[in-house]
C-alpha cells in the first residue's frame, strides 16, 4: 500500500508533466473547491431562512384555525377549547372572530384584517410581549381599543391616542350587501410584525367584534399553535374531524407558506445544481487522468514489465485522481463552513461598505442575511464530492492497467 501512495503522488507531483495537464488537474481542483463552497453556504441561508421563519413569522401567526360554518359562530367554544388544550402537540389555544373592512382617518383608507381577541386567552399568547405593558394594559381596559400593524399606522399618518373608524360590511338576510356596520375606535399602539403582515392587521375586543358581526355564540371559530409548526397540515386534519362543531380547516402553510415552498422548491433546486457542477468538475478528473495515462505509458509498461499486477496500476491511478477531489473538498468545505458561520457579520460588512441592504424589514420579515449551519450535510456534500472523484478516476485507471508493456516497450 505504501508503494501505491508513493507511485500514485510521484506521478502527481512530477515535473515533467505536461503544462496543459497541470491546467486541466488545477481546474477540477478548483471546480470541485468552488461547488462544495457555494452548496455550503447556500444550503447555511436557506436554514437560516428556514429558522427566522419558525422563530419569528410562525411565533405570531397561529398554525392552525378552525372557523364555523354556521354564521352564527362555534356553540359551546369553551368546551371545545379546554379539549384543545389537553391536545400534547398544542402550545397555545384561543377563540378568535376576523372581520376584514376599510379603516378610515379624515379622507383617508387603508384596507386591514382585524381580529377579536378574548383577553383572558390573549393574556397567554405572545401579543402581550410585542407592545408596551402599558399600551396592553390600555388596550385590555378599553372595549373599544384597537392595536394596529406599524404599516397601516404609517400610511395613514397615525398616532396612538388618535380616533379612526372601521367600516365592516354586513350581509342581509337574502345574502345581499347591506350598510356597512362603523365601528369607532382608539389606537392604543402598533405592533410591528415586519413584512407585509405588518401593513394590514389589526386587534380588538372579542366581544366588540361579536356584536359587530352578529356573531351569537361569542365566537367565530378557535386558532392554536403547535410544538413544531411543520406538522399543521397533518395535525390540522386530524384535529378537524374530532371536532364536534362543523368548521372550515385552515393552517399557515395555506394563509403564509409561500415562502416556506419557496425555501423548500429553491433548497431542491441549488442542491440539484451545484452537485452538477461539482459533478462536471470531476469530469475533468477523466480527462486529466486519461492525459497522465497517455504520458505515463512507457513508466506504466515498466512497472509491468518489472512484475506490477494490473491490481496495483489501477490503485496508483485512482490515488492519484482522488487526490484532487480530497484537495478540493477540503478546500471547499473548510471555507463553506467558515464563510457560513460568519455570513450574517460579512454580510453587514459588505452592507456597510457599499451603502446597500439586502433585505429590507418594510418587505421581509428580518432585515438580515441568515444562516444555520447543519452538519450532516456538510458530511453529505463531502461525501458526495469524494464519491463523484472516485467514480471519476475508475475508466482512466482501468485504461492503464490495460496496457501492454510488449507494445509499449517494443517501440
Amino acid at each position: 500500500m505504501h508503494l501505491v501512495w508513493l507511485l500514485a503522488w510521484r506521478f502527481r507531483s512530477d515535473k515533467r508533466q505536461n503544462g496543459f495537464i497541470s491546467f486541466i488537474s488545477a481546474s477540477s481542483t478548483f471546480g470541485i473547491g468552488l461547488g462544495c463552497f457555494v452548496l455550503i453556504v447556500l444550503l447555511s441561508v436557506m436554514n437560516g431562512f428556514e429558522r427566522e421563519l419558525k422563530d419569528k413569522l410562525l411565533s405570531v401567526i397561529p398554525h392552525a384555525e378552525f372557523k364555523s360554518v354556521y354564521p352564527e359562530g362555534i356553540e359551546n367554544w369553551q368546551q371545545e377549547v379546554n379539549l384543545l388544550r389537553k391536545h400534547p402537540e398544542v402550545t397555545f389555544v384561543e377563540p378568535y372572530i376576523k372581520a376584514t373592512g376599510m379603516l378610515q382617518k379624515g379622507n383617508k383608507m387603508k384596507a386591514v384584517e382585524v381580529t377579536g381577541l378574548n383577553m383572558e386567552f390573549a393574556e397567554l399568547g405572545i401579543l402581550p410581549s410585542l407592545v408596551e405593558e402599558e399600551q396592553w394594559q390600555q388596550f385590555k381596559a378599553d372595549h373599544n381599543a384597537v392595536l394596529l400593524g406599524a404599516g397601516v399606522i404609517e400610511k395613514l399618518g397615525l398616532r396612538v391616542g388618535d380616533r379612526v373608524q372601521i367600516l365592516l360590511p354586513q350581509l342581509s338576510s337574502d345574502l345581499s350587501l347591506s350598510a356597512p356596520k362603523t365601528l369607532n375606535l382608539h389606537v392604543i399602539g402598533s405592533i410591528d410584525l415586519r413584512g407585509e403582515l405588518s401593513n394590514h392587521i389589526g386587534f380588538i375586543h372579542m366581544s366588540l367584534a361579536a356584536e359587530a358581526q352578529n356573531i351569537e355564540n361569542g365566537a367565530q371559530g378557535i386558532r392554536l399553535r403547535y410544538r413544531d409548526p411543520f406538522t399543521a397540515p397533518k395535525l390540522t386534519r386530524e384535529i378537524g374531524f374530532e371536532l364536534r362543531p362543523e368548521v372550515y380547516m385552515s393552517n399557515w402553510t395555506i394563509s403564509d407558506g409561500n415562502l416556506y415552498q419557496d425555501i423548500q422548491l429553491v433548497r431542491a433546486v441549488v442542491y440539484l445544481a451545484l452537485t452538477l457542477v461539482i459533478a462536471v468538475a470531476c469530469f475533468n478528473i477523466v480527462s486529466t487522468l486519461v492525459m497522465a495515462v497517455n504520458e505515463k505509458k512507457s513508466e506504466i509498461a515498466m512497472l509491468k514489465s518489472m512484475g506490477a499486477k494490473n491490481g496495483l496500476i489501477v490503485f496508483v491511478f485512482m490515488l492519484q485522481g482522488t487526490f484532487n477531489g480530497l484537495i478540493g473538498t477540503a478546500f471547499g468545505v473548510l471555507l463553506g463552513v467558515f464563510m457560513a458561520l460568519n455570513l450574517a457579520n460579512i454580510a453587514s460588512i459588505i452592507e456597510h461598505l457599499l451603502g446597500v441592504q439586502f433585505l429590507s424589514g418594510d418587505i421581509y420579515f428580518i432585515d438580515f442575511l441568515p444562516s444555520e449551519l447543519r452538519w450532516h450535510e456538510v458530511y453529505m456534500t463531502a461525501s458526495i464530492a469524494v464519491l463523484l472523484s472516485i467514480l471519476a478516476t475508475l475508466y482512466p485507471a482501468f485504461k492503464a492497467a490495460r496496457i501492454n508493456p510488449a507494445k509499449v516497450l517494443g517501440h
